[in-house]
């Protein structure tokens, strides 16, 4: 069978819509069990991700969860900004953070929120590997 170049052509936004839907896909309730999460690990600092879910609430709202795991003495990257907000939520370790240029430190049971467009980062200063929770929340892009 042959194909115009017009045929081609309506291909191509294809595998960008389906990248698309499933980062606008509303999300499902359900349970993630989190031996079930697939770990990826940076070899830079050895941070271990299990991205848990992105998609849109029920009522629109872009939302993401991923879990990082990062030792001792240790960056996930360079202070950085973005669009969307992040609330973490600290379980083991102790982790060093700098927002708009103040610097706190917090432990387990922490909570810490970052408004969309603060520049912000954090490193691990504790003995021990700090493992947290990162909630995005909404959208990537203005």
């Amino acid at each position: 069978m042959d194909h115009t170049r017009r045929d081609l052509a309506l291909l191509f936004p294809a595998p960008a819509a389906a990248a698309a839907s499933a980062d606008t896909a509303v999300l499902p309730s359900k349970s993630y069990p989190f031996d079930a999460l697939a770990v990826k690990t940076n070899p830079a600092n050895h941070m271990e991700t299990r991205n848990v879910f992105k998609g849109r609430t029920q009522t629109g709202c872009p939302l993401a969860l991923h879990i990082s795991t990062l030792p001792p003495g240790q960056m996930p990257h360079p202070p950085h900004h973005h669009v969307h907000e992040e609330l973490m939520l600290i379980k083991d370790g102790r982790l060093q953070f700098t927002i708009a240029g103040q610097t706190s430190t917090v432990g387990p049971g922490s909570v810490v929120y970052i408004n969309s467009n603060e520049e912000h980062g954090m490193k691990n200063v504790g003995e021990t590997a700090a493992q947290y929770f990162v909630v995005e929340i909404g959208a990537e892009s203005a």
